[in-house]
């Protein structure tokens, strides 16, 4: 089992033909990914490495069965990118593009809530794989192995790390949720997700400074959630006053540092490392007890 993403998803990819697009859709297939259309309205009806092009994520999908589309459009184009999806009643829509203006993501989350039946990964996200069997994004497929953890972090290099230093335990499903103000999928979704999922054991989640997201998830864990989690926060040894990585990590007084996030997680019985080595650790040695 997995979350959102099997092996029986049919993914299309919205911005095949450019740079980007053909990089990682030749990524996701040779990670045994079944990709079957992109979309770019110039290119209609030609293909790439025999995937055919389609002018409208309408006609990809009534064409193919897709379930799962993948953009990899400019920042500039990304919105009308995503409400297309969103009219075409995609499932499930993973936004990987970097640089979208806020209100614009703010305009396109609004809309598939209001629409019903479009979950959004992202924006500004590396997307989510399932090892093993399919993989909707970036994210390097061969750096771990199918397991039964759980794992949503808002870092893309992070969720890198952490599928690198679990790989021998493994993951049922990895998602990078992006690290921007306005995100379509949120800890709380995943960890009620992985709560559901019978193969998942046990969850990892990565947070980052700033906003509220790790607090909020913390109270979620505590009325929801049985099954162990371990956390990790990015950015302990942040310079105070600064703003650091993503848009989204803007840290207002004690509110949003990694101690305040720490101490909420703890406080439900969530084990916190100070590195993503240690949490590993943590995660390791809760597995083997």
């Amino acid at each position: 089992m997995a979350i959102w993403l099997t092996e029986s998803s049919k993914v299309i990819v919205q911005g095949i033909t450019g740079a980007e697009g053909t990089k990682h859709t030749r990524r996701m297939v040779a990670s045994g990914t079944n990709v079957v259309g992109g979309v770019n309205p110039r290119k209609a009806g030609s293909d790439v490495d025999g995937i055919p092009v389609f002018a409208t994520v309408e006609e990809a999908r009534k064409e193919t069965g897709a379930d799962v589309s993948v953009v990899f459009v400019p920042p500039a184009f990304a919105k009308d990118a995503a409400l297309e999806a969103i009219d075409a009643e995609t499932p499930l829509l993973v936004v990987i593009t970097e640089g979208i203006p806020v209100q614009d993501s703010a305009y396109f989350f609004n809309y598939a809530r209001e629409r019903g039946g479009t979950r959004i990964v992202g924006p500004n996200c590396p997307g989510l794989i399932s090892p093993g069997k399919s993989n909707a994004g970036i994210i390097p497929a061969d750096i771990t192995k199918p397991g039964r953890i759980g794992l949503v972090s808002k870092s893309g290099t992070l969720t890198y790390q952490m599928m690198y230093e679990l790989r021998d335990i493994g993951f049922s499903t990895c998602v990078g949720i992006g690290g921007d103000p306005v995100i379509g999928t949120t800890h709380i979704d995943c960890l009620a997700a992985f709560q559901d999922d019978d193969e998942t054991d046990a969850i990892v989640m990565i947070g980052e400074i700033g906003g509220d997201a790790e607090e909020r998830a913390a109270e979620f864990i505590k009325a929801n959630v049985t099954k162990p989690v371990v956390g990790y926060v990015a950015g302990f040894t942040a310079p105070e006053g600064k703003t650091m990585g993503h848009a989204g990590a803007i840290v207002s007084g004690s509110s949003g540092t990694a101690a305040a996030k720490q101490e909420a997680l703890e406080a439900v019985g969530v084990r916190v490392g100070k590195t993503p080595s240690e949490a590993a650790r943590l995660m390791a040695d809760l597995l083997r007890r």
